[in-house]
């Protein structure tokens, strides 16, 4: 039932303030609704937009991004950018094949894409080059997350399967001829189409939860690569999002109901909808078919009814509704709103983001461009900030490769270049072995003190 109480007004009105709703449909009448969370005014209507599932982005709180759904004998596809100022389409963009999900990392230098044919498209978003291409699945990808730190991409699978994507492997010509495969894990125990993908906080020990049209939503350790524990709903679920303290994830399901599942512990013996799900969240609409989490820690949901509803976790109840104009919402992104716009930018055609310097960026390339064409190389990316991602070699050695690459790039050839970096790819190895050997005397250092625990408990037992 829809309740907003003077309590729930306080909530919405103390932790919303400076958030925006934006929510896509997949009917192109639609378009893209955009509110304000605090006091629910509609801001703008982006015209035109047919999104699928998981196939919009807010790239770098800059300006948004969708792919486009296409007619099935389609042999190409296009992704759209709108500014936060105008609601017609200012940059399109026709990739090689038909594209589905997208995502964004979290500044908004990188855009990447998952093709029908199973491939994955990486795009610098400042220049519209494609740095990289490569088979990921045997199947139409589903859907792509970040890691938090960006140094990992997560991606779903039409085949059943989530794979977890190492980008500095992807990226390393070295290391890719070494390795079997470029993934870091496939996980295969979903029997059908992954639905949705998400990773909590933690880097390299954070937790995955996947979707499936299989009725199960699996825990994985990202750092031992395995199944930690196999949920079983009463229906399929198309939409999870984890609790900020990750002690649960909401499932959004196809008979209407977002249920509670527990990542750690049992739920309790008396629950009726499974093992591991504790209540769930009804107003009894819809199919739920997407979710997202606010920073004022609450819950949105979009559904077939083409309604947005935010729900306080807490109480279960719903503080506030968003009517989307036409057809199913699919998807819904919550974004801090940009410093330089105030209310009234949104409704006044003569505010530009130009006037802002946040001219958009050119189109997406649809081949990857060799290297030496241009006089650049053009296979180089650059993560997030080293402080926020593990500080062993690997890391090290591969941020100062990219600061050799660029120095090069300003002051050598591109001969000099092709030899820096046969040189500093030998360095990386090395330093690679030397982590190694590190890691296994830390393991033999650890399995030498756990015997010596053993053992001395058993003596003390023997007295």
């Amino acid at each position: 039932m829809y309740r907003q109480t003077s309590s729930n007004q306080s909530i919405v009105q103390s932790n919303m303030n400076t958030e925006l709703v934006i929510a896509s449909s997949s009917v192109a009448e639609g378009g893209i609704g955009c509110w304000d969370l605090h006091s629910g005014a509609e801001q703008l209507r982006y015209k035109s937009c047919a999104s699928p599932p998981h196939g919009l982005a807010s790239v770098g709180q800059r300006f948004l991004a969708s792919s486009q759904l296409r007619e099935p004998s389609a042999s190409s596809g296009s992704v759209l950018y709108w500014s936060w100022s105008k609601p017609q389409v200012e940059v399109k963009s026709f990739p090689a094949e038909p594209i589905k999900p997208i995502a964004a990392n979290s500044h908004g230098t990188y855009i990447v894409g998952g093709g029908q044919s199973g491939d994955i498209y990486l795009w610098e978003v400042a220049s519209g080059k494609l740095l990289k291409k490569w088979h990921a699945h045997y199947r139409a990808v589903t859907c792509l997350v970040f890691s938090k730190d960006d140094s990992l991409l997560i991606s779903g699978s039409e085949d059943g399967c989530v794979r977890i994507w190492s980008l500095i492997t992807v990226f390393d010509e070295f290391e890719s001829q070494q390795a079997n495969h470029l993934y870091l894990h496939s996980f295969k125990e979903h029997t059908l189409r992954i639905t949705d993908v998400v990773i909590g906080h933690g880097g390299f020990n954070a937790t995955i939860v996947s979707a499936s049209e299989d009725r199960t939503c699996k825990v994985w350790s990202l750092s031992k690569g395995r199944l930690l524990r196999n949920i079983v709903f009463p229906s399929v679920i198309d939409a999870i999002a984890l609790d900020p303290a990750e002690h649960v994830f909401y499932a959004g399901s196809r008979d209407g109901n977002i249920y509670i599942a527990a990542l750690n512990a049992e739920s309790p013996s008396s629950s009726s909808y499974g093992m591991h799900i504790i209540s769930s969240l009804s107003d009894r609409s819809k199919a739920v078919t997407c979710l997202a989490y606010s920073t004022g820690d609450l819950l949105l949901s979009g559904s077939e009814d083409g309604m947005v509803r935010v729900w306080d976790p807490r109480t279960h109840n719903i503080v506030r509704m968003f009517r989307h104009a036409k057809g199913p919402v699919n998807n819904i992104l919550v974004v801090q709103r940009p410093l330089y716009l105030s209310l009234g930018n949104f409704s006044n055609p003569h505010t530009s983001s130009r006037r802002h310097g946040l001219e958009l960026p050119p189109a997406l390339d649809k081949y990857v461009n060799l290297p030496g064409e241009d006089g650049e190389n053009k296979g180089v990316i650059r993560l997030s900030n080293p402080c926020n991602v593990p500080q062993d070699a690997s890391y090290l050695s591969y941020h100062m490769i990219d600061d050799h690459i660029k120095d090069l790039q300003q002051h050598g050839s591109s001969a000099a270049a092709e030899m820096e970096v046969e040189r500093l790819k030998q360095e990386c190895k090395r330093a690679l072995q030397m982590v190694k050997q590190w890691k296994q005397m830390y393991d033999n250092l650890h399995e030498f003190c756990v015997n010596e625990l053993l053992n001395g408990d058993k003596v003390e037992d023997n007295k």
